[in-house]
């Protein structure tokens, strides 16, 4: 099934070079979580703040369905 992955502000470089942006739509396995995504491309989960699914707020352990978009952020500071 395919998915629409949306990797925010830093977390961008743990796309593959070939997006050439900050998202990609993949193929993952039936039963897939975001977790299993996010270990897939190695993003480190200290990085994570937020994580949206279809513009939800969701967690590491929602399972994913096809045509499902995922965004996630990392932590911001500033002022």
């Amino acid at each position: 099934m395919k998915i629409e992955l949306r990797l925010y502000a830093s977390l961008a470089v743990f796309l593959p070079e070939k997006t050439g942006g900050n998202s990609l739509t993949m193929e993952v396995n039936d039963g897939s979580t975001i977790r299993d995504l996010l270990q897939q491309l190695n993003v480190p989960k200290k990085q994570i703040k937020v994580i949206f699914l279809n513009g939800i707020h969701a967690k590491e352990g929602d399972i994913l369905k096809d045509g499902d978009r995922v965004g996630i952020f990392p932590a911001v500071a500033g002022g």
